[in-house]
């Protein structure tokens, strides 16, 4: 199983970046985001997943573990294969998907090519009920009051753990990552970019 490849970026194409590791180049299919930050002949990292059915072998590569987690996240969705999650991911970034699922913007998922309203609804439905299975509570680390769990919803703090949440965090991270981020004067979006920076190292 593949987890990333490091090489040189060989050919890009739409939608495909081939890259080169020790004289072998493995095309990648990915968004668009991912061939932006690719330039040919320069070295890169690419996380991948390996998409098997029947004979065909498909592999898809992704600039950040954030996108690698949201690809696997949508096409875990029944009714969404690898093509429309890869026209989701380059209509829009993990963390404003994120917040698209944990705040029910269908608008933002329509945005997609060939997302329709009810695959929308479908990708809302099915990963916040997930969401809800596996992380019913956050602990956030306060200052000077201890550590509080913070339910899934309602207040901001819980919104932006439940994103995180969406995007494969632990809960243990996410409370690391909250934890000092001024949660009155700051709009969800900056606080899930704030805590985003600090879990890429």
């Amino acid at each position: 199983m593949f987890y990333y490849l490091n090489g040189t970026v060989a050919e890009i194409a739409a939608g495909l970046a081939v890259i080169d590791c020790g004289g072998v180049g493995y095309a990648c299919a990915t968004t668009n985001y991912t061939l932006s930050q690719l330039k040919k002949g320069e070295r890169a990292r690419l996380y991948t997943y390996l998409h098997v059915r029947e004979d065909i072998f498909e592999l898809y590569g992704f600039a950040s573990q954030q996108e690698l987690n949201s690809f696997k996240m949508l096409i875990g969705v029944s009714g969404v294969g690898p093509k429309a999650a890869l026209a989701i991911l380059s209509a829009t970034t993990p963390q404003n998907l994120a917040l698209s699922i944990v705040t029910e913007d269908e608008k933002a998922l329509t945005a997609a090519q060939g997302i329709g309203k009810k695959i929308a609804q479908r990708i809302i439905l099915e990963l916040k009920d997930k969401l809800a299975k596996e992380q019913s509570s956050f602990t956030v680390q306060g200052g000077g009051s201890g550590a509080a769990p913070i339910p899934l919803g309602g207040s901001k703090s819980g919104e932006a753990a439940a994103a995180l949440a969406v995007l494969g965090y632990g809960s243990q991270e996410i409370s690391t990552a909250l934890k000092g981020i001024d949660m009155d004067a700051l709009p969800l979006e900056e606080i899930i970019r704030q805590a985003l920076k600090k879990m890429v190292k």
